[in-house]
């Protein structure tokens, strides 16, 4: 099944470290947005790329190697947060951007996008968060287990999709149907895919944010939290620590929505992110 793609989005390739790094993105010459995806991929910053385009931005939301439709495949050593935001910053050479770039990241993405920003891996002109992971937030149960490399030999290709089905299916929360669940889990279908994603659950340490903490709280550059109030992988009272914590960060708060919120309230996240991005 293909994505359910709206009309000004396209789906590109760039190559970076001999394999094909794949976005989607609307083409034209408006500031760069880049977009991270964490244990899901590209498709959760898919409802909001045409707006934001439309606002004259120009979004790009990549997947991560092995992940989603771009090339590679994922190991304990490469799928870890520092090694991860390493190759954005390749992926970023490799699109020849040069200059401040506005930044956002979800779930472990956001984990990636806060190593970026504290060291200063990319020149970053403002932050957003989406039901990130923060402090000690993760990895939730469901991806802690994948820790256990006796875990990961004994599950089959079968039961990561019925796992990824089940959490895909509480992420979307009210924006759950079925077209969009399968579309979802498409890249699932392929053993690689399901390989690298064991790799990313197998490296997910939160020694990661935790170590950042010091850096964040002197950060000046401006953030914004996007955050659906009804996540049960990523609690809000994580983003409201968060808030509280880090200097000049905004938190919005979207009631009836999950761990994908851009899902559930497209027209508001992409205008907050605009007004956000363009200020």
């Amino acid at each position: 099944m293909s994505e359910i793609t709206p009309t000004r989005v396209l789906r590109r390739t760039v190559q970076v470290d001999g394999e094909a790094a794949s976005y989607l993105t609307v083409e034209h010459d408006g500031p760069p947005v880049l977009l991270l995806h964490g244990t899901y991929w590209s498709r959760v910053w898919l409802p909001v790329l045409d707006h934001l385009a439309e606002a004259g931005l120009r979004p790009i939301a990549v997947d991560l190697p092995g992940l989603g439709r771009s090339g590679g495949e994922l190991t304990l050593e490469t799928a870890t947060v520092p090694t991860l935001a390493e190759w954005v910053t390749r992926f970023v050479s490799a699109l020849r951007i040069s200059g401040p770039i506005a930044l956002a990241g979800h779930d472990i993405g956001g984990g990636i996008a806060q190593h970026l920003l504290a060291h200063d891996r990319l020149e970053v002109s403002r932050f957003a968060l989406a039901n990130s992971v923060t402090y000690d937030s993760w990895p939730v149960p469901s991806v802690a287990r994948f820790r256990d490399p006796d875990v990961v030999a004994a599950t089959t290709g079968d039961e990561i999709l019925a796992a990824r089905r089940k959490t895909v299916t509480a992420a979307l929360a009210g924006a759950a149907i079925e077209q969009r669940i399968a579309d979802y889990l498409e890249p699932w279908t392929k053993a690689r895919v399901r390989r690298s994603w064991m790799a990313m659950a197998g490296a997910a340490d939160s020694r990661y944010t935790l170590e950042l903490l010091p850096t964040l709280r002197r950060s000046a550059t401006p953030k914004l939290l996007v955050w659906g109030e009804d996540d049960a992988f990523q609690r809000v009272e994580y983003a409201e620590r968060f808030a509280a914590e880090m200097p000049r960060t905004t938190l919005l708060r979207i009631p009836d929505a999950g761990h994908i919120p851009m899902e559930n309230a497209p027209d508001r996240i992409a205008r907050a992110l605009i007004d956000f991005f363009r200020s």
